[in-house]
Parts: C-alpha cells; sequence; structure tokens
C-alpha cells in the first residue's frame, strides 16, 4: 500500500490558494470604499475656460476638478455664493506636485460659484453648481 499524503496535502493547498484567489478577486471588484467606509466618488474634471454661463451636477463629497490649461494652478480665486452647498479650494504648487482648483458638493442644493484670476485681464468664470444627495 503507498501513501500519497504529499500528492493530497499538495491538492489542498492548491484547492485553498484558488479559494483564496477568488475570494481577493471579487472583494476588488466590489467598489472602491474610502477609509469612513463609504464608496469613494470620482471627481468631475473641466476645462476652466468651459465653465462660463455652465451648470455643473455633482452629489454630497464629489469635487469638480478644475483644469486650468496653461495658467498657473495656484492664480484662481473662487467665491461661491452657499458655501452650505459647495466650498471652493484654490489649486496650489508645493513644488513636488501641482493641485487643480476645485468645488466640493458639501449639501443639497443649488449654488453659484465665480473663479478670478489673479494674472488680470480673464474675464470672472461664472458657474452654478447643483448638489443632489448620494444614494
Amino acid at each position: 500500500m503507498r501513501c500519497h499524503t504529499g500528492r493530497v496535502n499538495t491538492l489542498r493547498i492548491a484547492a485553498a490558494a484558488a479559494v483564496f484567489a477568488a475570494v481577493f478577486a471579487l472583494t476588488a471588484c466590489s467598489g472602491s470604499q474610502s477609509e469612513s467606509g463609504g464608496n469613494v466618488i470620482a471627481p468631475v474634471t473641466v476645462e476652466a475656460n468651459d465653465l462660463q454661463g455652465e451648470t455643473v451636477d455633482l452629489v454630497v463629497g464629489q469635487t469638480l476638478n478644475i483644469n486650468t490649461g496653461s495658467l498657473a494652478v495656484d492664480s484662481y480665486r473662487g467665491e461661491v455664493a452657499d458655501t452650505d452647498v459647495a466650498v471652493f479650494h484654490e489649486g496650489r504648487d508645493d513644488g513636488s506636485a501641482q493641485f487643480n482648483p476645485g468645488v466640493e458638493a458639501v449639501g443639497p442644493g443649488t449654488t453659484t460659484v465665480t473663479m478670478t484670476n489673479e494674472n488680470g485681464g480673464i474675464q470672472p468664470l461664472e458657474f452654478t453648481v447643483v448638489v443632489a444627495e448620494r444614494d
């Protein structure tokens, strides 16, 4: 009588590894989670030149990422009419990375945003942000 425990153990280890890989793959596909446990919401990216007179729809927790094109990311200032709905975050350059200016949706409602550029000679950008509750 021959003992095949080595082969049986190898098959068990391979089966366990396959189950682990399948569970890991399924969890990886279930959506990104933030540290607070909620799903991460992708930002909406729009060119600054395309915002004039537009309406941007966001959900609470979502950010409007504003691409400033050839202008410096830290050259824009923003004013939000109703900060219970949205807040403006100035762009910055910390020497190792550049961060675009943006508008963060903080509560449901509608507000207007006015962006000006410190370089002058550029017409203020005025647009509307509509924020809905998150599902």
